[in-house]
């Protein structure tokens, strides 16, 4: 299990009318981001409405993707829940489905965790999963969560889990954190939340961007990779940029 360097789309997850998962038109637009410059696809986290989803309606959606042809290595899937035995459900199927890699949610409901009850919450699934090829992405969102991973915890769990916990997606939009966490830990694989980032995290040895508007700007993102070590790189991200923050203009979702 690991995911490629570059540009990730955090994707969306197309509805029926019932609210059920349109599972023909998500794989139509997963090929379509595959095709148009996604290395990868972050599948059921926040923009995929995944804490919408029951975890049986999960677990088919990712059977039904696979299945339907994308390929399982180019996805990282979300299965971070507050309830302890619905993650470790979720990810079990999601790496019994030969996946990329887990993106995890810390248990967020209850508040003020101390660093002590992080690490041995992700130490009882580790545990409970017990599976060779488990690969964890850790989910830095702490507008959503308010339950962060500081660079000191990240630190104590990838010492913990030195070949599970391999990356992390930081939502935070704090580059002084990104920086701090790849300057601490050597070769950790993150990624930006926002495209925003995706030039300068690639120039502090991480990975890329996993991105919400990627489901949009996924084709300047990827001129963005395929450039940034180039003449040009500022340029291009110049304009990725401009593109993102239009969203500024609106709220996100509706925009």
């Amino acid at each position: 299990m690991s995911l490629p360097k570059g540009v990730i789309t955090a994707a969306l997850t197309p509805l029926n009318a019932d609210l059920s998962v349109n599972h023909g038109a998500l794989i139509n637009h997963l090929n379509w981001l595959l095709n148009n410059g996604s290395d990868a696809i972050c599948f059921l986290g926040t923009t995929g409405e995944a804490n919408s989803f029951s975890v049986s309606e999960r677990k088919e959606t990712l059977t039904k993707v696979v299945s339907g042809g994308i390929a399982p290595e180019k996805l990282m899937v979300g299965t971070g829940c507050c309830s302890y035995p619905d993650t470790v459900e979720l990810t079990r199927h999601a790496v019994s489905c030969g996946v990329g890699g887990i993106l995890m949610l810390p248990p967020f409901y209850y508040k003020n965790l101390t660093d002590e009850g992080v690490l041995n919450y992700f130490d009882l699934i580790i545990r409970k999963i017990n599976h060779p090829d488990l690969r964890i992405y850790l989910y830095h969102f702490p507008k959503m969560t308010s339950v962060p991973f500081t660079p000191s915890l990240t630190q104590k769990l990838v010492a913990a889990h030195p070949e599970v916990i391999i990356g992390m997606k930081d939502s935070s939009g704090d580059f002084e954190n990104m920086k701090q966490i790849c300057a601490a830990i050597p070769g950790f694989q993150l990624y930006a939340g926002t495209e925003k980032y995706l030039l300068d995290v690639l120039r502090i040895g991480g990975m890329g961007s996993i991105s919400a508007t990627a489901n949009l700007t996924v084709r300047k993102m990827a001129e963005v990779y395929a450039n940034w070590q180039t003449d040009q790189a500022d340029s291009v991200q110049d304009e990725l940029t401009r593109m993102r923050m239009s969203w500024r203009l609106l709220p996100l979702f509706p925009g």
